[in-house]
C-alpha cells in the first residue's frame, strides 16, 4: 500500500488509516484485534482512535476503545505502527455533537492540566510510552461544527487560548510523550492560528487535521484544502462513507438492524435527508455506469485527493474492512471524475 509523509515530518503513514470508534459497543475487543491484524497483513500502518471512544460517548464506555488497542499493541512492534488518538475538547454546544463530557475529568478542556492528564489515561490505556500523534478532537472555542453550517460568533471569555494549549503540547513533545500533534474539527482561522503562534513562540508546528470529508460533504475543499497543500497540514478525512450512507444501504427508506444510523440518532440527523438519498442515487448511477462498486468509488476519491494524508476508514465486520481497504484498487477515469462533478454542482454539501 502507498504511504504518505505525515506533514512536514519523516513519518511514513499508509494511504489508509484504520478507525476505531465503534468498537466497544458495536465492536467486541476479539473483533477490534481481527479487524488490527487484518488491517496490519495488508499495508496499513496507521491507526486512529480518541480517548472519547466507543461512540455514542457513555461514561461507562469511555476509554474502551484504546484499551481494546492496547491488549493488542502490547503484543506488536510498535516501532512500525503509527498510533493516533485525540483528547476530548470542551463541549460542543451542537445539537449533533458530542454531549456533556462531565464524565471526563469533569468537563474536559484544552488546559495543560487536562492535556497531561489525558496524555497519561492514555498511553497507560494503549499499553505505550509514547503517542505519535495527539490531535484535538475539536476546539476550545465555539465553532461551527458536527454537521453546523450557519456561523455565530459567540466568543467565551475563559476560553483557554491557542497559544496556552500549544504551549503544553510543546511540554508533552519535549518529555517524549508525543511525537507530533495533531487538529481535528477545525476551520481555516484555527489551523493559521495555531500555525502563527507556532511561528511567533518557536513552538511545534501541527502536522495534520482530522476533518469530515466524502461526496456527500467536500466543504474542505472551500479554504482548508489549499492550507493543507501549501503549509503540509495534509487532511486525515474521517466519515468518507457520511457514516455509511454512501455504501447505499439506506436507500428507499431501508434501516438496516443495527446499523450505524439505526443505534445513533445524532448521526442521523447529520448524515440523512432528502438531498442526500438522491445525491446518493446519482453517484450510484456512477459508479454502475463504470462497473464499480459505490463504497470502494466514494473511498477511492477520497484517499485520491491531493489534499489528503490518509483515509480513515471503519467497520463493524471483517467484511466490510476487506471491501473498504481493496478500494485502493479502483481507478476512478477522468470520464467518471466529470460526473462526480456535475452531481456535486447539483448536491453540494448534503451532509457537512
Amino acid at each position: 500500500m502507498k504511504k504518505n509523509n505525515l506533514g512536514n515530518t519523516d513519518i511514513m503513514v499508509s494511504e489508509i488509516c484504520l478507525g476505531t470508534m465503534t468498537w466497544g459497543q458495536q465492536n467486541s475487543e476479539k473483533d477490534a484485534h481481527n479487524q488490527l491484524s487484518y488491517a496490519m497483513d495488508n499495508g496499513i500502518n496507521f491507526i486512529d482512535t480518541a480517548e472519547m471512544y466507543s461512540v455514542p460517548p457513555k461514561q461507562e464506555t469511555y476509554g474502551l476503545t484504546e484499551k481494546y488497542i492496547g491488549t493488542w499493541l502490547k503484543n506488536q512492534d510498535r516501532e512500525n505502527i503509527i498510533i493516533a488518538t485525540k483528547i476530548a475538547g470542551r463541549t460542543s454546544n451542537v445539537p449533533s455533537g458530542p454531549p456533556g463530557l462531565d464524565w471526563i475529568r469533569n468537563g474536559p478542556r484544552l488546559s495543560k492540566e487536562h492535556i497531561f492528564e489525558a496524555i497519561k489515561n492514555s498511553l497507560k490505556r494503549l499499553q505505550t510510552d509514547y503517542i505519535d500523534l495527539y490531535q484535538l478532537h475539536w476546539p476550545e472555542r465555539n465553532v461551527n461544527n458536527f454537521g453546523m453550517l450557519g456561523y455565530k460568533h459567540n466568543p467565551r471569555e475563559d476560553d483557554i487560548k491557542i497559544e496556552s494549549t500549544l504551549e503544553a503540547l510543546s511540554e508533552a513533545v519535549d518529555k517524549k510523550l508525543i511525537r507530533y500533534i495533531g487538529l481535528s474539527n477545525e476551520t481555516p482561522w484555527g489551523v493559521m492560528k495555531f500555525l502563527s503562534a507556532s511561528e511567533k513562540f518557536n513552538l511545534p508546528r501541527v502536522v495534520s487535521i482530522q476533518n469530515p470529508y466524502s461526496l456527500l460533504n467536500r466543504s474542505f475543499e472551500a479554504g482548508l484544502s489549499e492550507i493543507a497543500i501549501n503549509e503540509k497540514v495534509g487532511l486525515l478525512p474521517y466519515s468518507p462513507l457520511a457514516g455509511g450512507v454512501l455504501t447505499g444501504k439506506y436507500l428507499n427508506g431501508k434501516m438496516p438492524q443495527d446499523s450505524r444510523m439505526a443505534l445513533f440518532e445524532r448521526m442521523r440527523s447529520r448524515y440523512t435527508g432528502a438531498h442526500a438519498e438522491k445525491a446518493v442515487i446519482e453517484y450510484k448511477k456512477i459508479a454502475d455506469k463504470y462497473g464499480l462498486n459505490l463504497t470502494q468509488m466514494s473511498i477511492n476519491f477520497v484517499t485520491k485527493r491531493d489534499f489528503v494524508t490518509s483515509n480513515i476508514i471503519g467497520a463493524t465486520s471483517l467484511d466490510q474492512l476487506k471491501e473498504n481497504i481493496s478500494s485502493i484498487n479502483c481507478t476512478l477515469k477522468e470520464e467518471l471524475m466529470d460526473d462526480i462533478e456535475k452531481v456535486h454542482k447539483i448536491f453540494t454539501y448534503p451532509c457537512p
